[in-house]
Order: structure tokens, then C-alpha cells, then sequence
């Protein structure tokens, strides 16, 4: 961050450069100089270059370059291993209702409750990564997932079912706000591939478990699809949480282009709960999850309602049921979509990238409300919806982290996940409104809510951001300037 000196026009630099010198009149100090008092006035300690070099160099160069991909390599992995609990669980929901006859509602309030679980307890969680480090919150996460998981193996009563939803939430919000905000701290530099890139872990791991998780349902029931999917994943996770690690010191944050805005100033949660800036992406937030969630949990029912689910179809070679393929292409796409829109918005801007995503969105879930009928067309749209859906999950975070610091990146972000458990209180909703009206309701409701979205990323969040990080760091940087023209 750079700053004026009020009086003497010196133009000074946090990071130890002062990029423009000033030729000052005969007899005042040269700016050197007096950045040396300033720095002596604050107790900061001047470091010759060969220091600071040797001090960053674990993080920059050399096995600390590798040391920082590899973690966000093993956060990949560990959000695979929770994929499944939200994106495999309406292969469940039909089994269930099948055996139990409890009604879809009360199922998928279970999801509810799983979403709301996960999304709510991440500042908590987070508040334990930032004061004890990733690894212990990941070991538990990972014995929450499993025991969660055997719970609903077992589950004969929907109050069991239940329980098993909140101790899911438990350990998948240990895992997810965990791993992005740990990838958020070691790339300052590439916030929006490294959050893509954990969130893709998240949104594409059930595509190669999808089909294996169906033929167990279909051969040995779905309680056996819980119990051995919920060990496997738990204990995956359990074991990596060994190697995870948070950087030693803080990542240099390099300023990039006028469209990418970034602070040079940490902010603590309670002054990001303070600001109108992150309510309004909150709002952004919940109107973008809201109808992703409601089509995820219920891509089965709406395919067994439109009578295209066990139709066979063959697309670029691969003959399968419409619903198993169309899941299997969701999870590829919104995989492979994640860290593709986080890096495009790396290069053009949060807010444009988010414009981009959530207007397809809408016209894909306005394509699926027409034509959705049609078995090509059911999968070709809801794989393109879910391939720009979870962008809110890579766009977003690396917005906070932008806007407010890495410092404090794991509970910030953290703060802004809850908003995809306010979204999950719309899922029971969707499956009123649509016994009543039908899946055409549910859809135009999304439509509008992606829309409308769209539109306040590019015309409310942009300029109430850019103005929020300049007139903050102009009133640092004059409070700055005033104390030193005080010495």
C-alpha cells in the first residue's frame, strides 16, 4: 500500500519500495530518510533485501513453491471425498422414500438440515483453523463424515435420519470452509484458481463415484452404499489431514490490474459483518445457491417426473440411463467449470466473471423449464447449469479474500458460506411448490433469482466494492501520513 505525506508530498510504501521519488527542496530530508523515521516511530524493523529474500524463500521459491501446490493438491482431494454428500445424495432420497414411505419432503428435509449444519458451523470451524492450524479440523471432519454416513445406513426412523444430517453437515463444513480458506492463504497472488480449484475437488469428486454408488444401490440397497462409501471417505481424509499445513508467514499480495481490486488491509469478521458490501454479496450468494441447490437435491425426482429417468440414451459413445449420465456430466462439468471461471476472473474481474456464469445459468434453467422433457436436452442443459452454478463457490471466496484480506481469509469466508445454508431452507419449498404447480414453478423461480443476480454483481457489488477498498485505504493512509508529520 503507498500513502502521501500531507505536508511534504513523500510518497511511502508498506512493502519497504518507494516506487516514485521526489526531488525535495534544499535543505529537507531526502524521503529515505524520513521513511526511516516513520518505520522507527512504528517499531518496525528495516530489513536489508538479502534478509527479506531469505525470509520469503521458503514460501516463493524452490520447495516452497511446490510445498503451497501441494496443499492445495491435498485440499482437492480431501472436498472430493465430500462430494458425495450433497451431490449423491438424490440417488438416495428415492430408495429411501421407496422403503419407508416418509414422503419426499421429510427426506429432503434431512438435506435441509445437512446444508444448514455445514454452512452455519464454518466460522466456528474456521475459528479453530485460524487459532490451531487445518490439520486437527480436518481429522474431525473426517470422523464425523464416516460416522455420519453409518448413521444413515442404519437409519430406520426419520428422527435418526435427521441426527445423521446434522452430524454430516459437521464434518463436510470441518472439510470445505477448512481446505478453501487454507488455499485462499497461500495464494494471495491466484485467489480465484486456487478457490476454483479446492471447490472443484467439491463439485466434480461424486463424478466417479456416482455410477458405482448407483449399481450398489441397485444391487445391494442403498444401506450398503452409506456404510462402505462412509468409511472409505471418512478414513481418506482422516489420513491426509496429516500432511496439511497453514503458510509460516504471510504470502506477499501483488496488485494485478485495475479490474481485479485487492486490499492491502486485514479486516477481523466483526468489521466484515459490519460492512454493507458483504451483505450484498451475501444476498448474491443466497439468490445464486438457492436455485442450484433445489435442482441438485432434486434432479432425480424431477427426472422420474418427467419420465426420462431409466431411458436409455448414447452421447459421444456412452450408453447409460438419462439421470445416472446426466449426474455423471453435472459433476465433470461443475468441476471443470470451477477453477476455469475462478481463473477467467483472475483475468477480467470478479463481478464481470459472476455475470458470465449466473446469466447462463438462467438461461439453462429457463431451456430445462421448456424443453426438459427431452432426454438430450435434460442433460446437455443441467450439465451446462451445474458447470457455471459453483462458480459462486470460486468467485465468491476469492471476492472476500480480495476485499478483505487474507489475514483473516478462513473466518471471512467463512462467514459468507452461511448463506448457502439460508439457500438450503428453500429445498422442502421447492418440493411444495412443485406438487402444486409443477417443476415449470420451481424453475421460473430460479430463472429470476439468477437474473436478478447477475445483474447486482455487475451493477451494485462492483462499485460498492472498489469504493470500499479505496476509501478504506485512503483513511489508513491519511491516519498514517498524520503521524508522521506529528514526530
Amino acid at each position: 500500500m503507498h500513502f502521501v505525506h500531507e505536508t511534504l508530498g513523500v510518497r511511502f510504501s508498506e512493502t519497504g519500495a518507494v516506487p516514485n521519488r521526489t526531488i525535495l527542496p534544499r535543505g529537507r530530508k531526502h524521503e529515505t530518510d524520513l521513511e526511516d523515521d516513520y518505520r522507527d516511530c512504528l517499531n518496525i524493523r528495516r530489513e536489508e533485501p538479502k534478509a527479506m529474500a531469505a525470509k520469503t524463500a521458503p514460501l516463493l521459491g524452490g520447495k516452497g513453491k511446490t510445498l503451497r501446490w501441494l496443499q492445495l493438491a491435498i485440499g482437492i482431494v480431501c472436498m472430493a471425498m465430500i462430494a458425495n454428500l450433497q451431490y449423491g445424495w438424490t440417488l438416495f432420497v428415492d430408495p429411501i422414500e421407496t422403503k419407508h414411505h416418509w414422503g419426499r419432503a421429510a427426506i429432503q428435509l434431512a438435506f435441509t438440515l445437512l446444508v444448514v449444519t455445514e454452512t452455519w458451523l464454518v466460522p466456528v470451524e474456521a475459528w479453530f483453523v485460524d487459532k490451531y492450524g487445518p490439520r486437527v479440523v480436518i481429522m474431525f471432519g473426517g470422523a464425523m463424515i464416516a460416522l455420519a454416513w453409518v448413521l444413515n445406513s442404519y437409519a430406520n426412523s426419520l428422527a435418526l435420519l435427521y441426527i445423521a444430517a446434522i452430524v454430516t453437515g459437521i464434518g463436510a463444513g470441518s472439510v470445505y470452509g477448512t481446505c478453501v480458506g487454507n488455499a485462499l492463504k497461500w495464494f494471495p497472488d491466484r485467489r480465484g484458481l486456487a478457490a476454483g480449484a479446492t471447490a472443484a475437488g467439491f463439485g466434480a469428486g461424486a463424478a466417479i463415484t456416482i455410477v458405482p454408488i448407483a449399481n450398489m444401490i441397485a444391487t445391494t440397497g442403498y444401506e450398503d452404499a452409506f456404510f462402505s462409501f462412509g468409511i472409505g471417505q471418512g478414513a481418506t481424509i482422516f489420513i491426509l489431514a496429516f500432511f496439511l499445513r497453514k503458510p509460516s508467514e504471510a504470502m506477499p499480495l501483488k496488485r494485478k490490474q485495475l479490474n481485479l481490486p485487492q486490499t492491502t488491509i486485514d479486516f477481523t469478521p466483526p468489521q466484515v459483518l459490519r460492512s454493507p458490501i458483504f451483505w450484498s454479496m451475501y444476498l448474491v450468494f443466497v439468490m445464486v445457491a438457492a436455485g442450484g441447490l433445489m435442482t441438485a437435491a432434486q434432479i432425480a425426482p424431477i427426472a422420474h417426473d418427467f419420465k426420462i429417468a431409466t431411458e436409455p440414451v448414447n452421447v459421444l459413445g456412452f450408453q447409460m440411463a438419462v439421470l445416472t449420465l446426466a449426474i455423471s456430466l453435472d459433476r465433470i462439468l461443475d468441476g471443470f467449470g470451477r477453477p476455469l471461471f475462478g481463473w477467467l476472473s483472475d483475468t477480467i474481474g470478479r463481478e464481470h466473471t459472476m455475470f458470465i456464469a449466473f446469466g447462463t445459468a438462467a438461461l439453462m434453467l429457463l431451456t430445462l423449464s421448456v424443453w426438459g422433457h427431452a432426454p438430450i436436452v435434460f442433460i446437455l442443459a443441467t450439465a451446462v447449469y451445474f458447470g457455471v452454478f459453483g462458480e459462486i463457490y470460486s468467485l465468491l471466496p476469492a471476492t472476500i479474500g480480495d476485499t478483505f484480506g487474507a489475514k483473516f481469509a478462513t473466518t471471512n469466508n467463512g462467514l459468507l458460506y452461511t448463506a448457502k445454508g439460508t439457500a438450503s431452507l428453500l429445498i422442502p419449498f421447492a418440493s411444495i411448490v412443485s406438487a402444486k404447480y409443477g417443476w415449470q414453478a420451481v424453475f421460473a423461480i430460479a430463472v429470476a433469482l439468477n437474473a436478478a443476480a447477475a445483474l447486482l454483481a455487475l451493477l451494485v457489488v462492483k462499485p460498492m466494492r472498489v469504493a470500499f477498498i479505496l476509501g478504506n485505504e485512503s483513511t489508513q493512509g491519511d491516519a498514517n501520513a498524520r503521524t508522521v508529520s506529528s514526530i
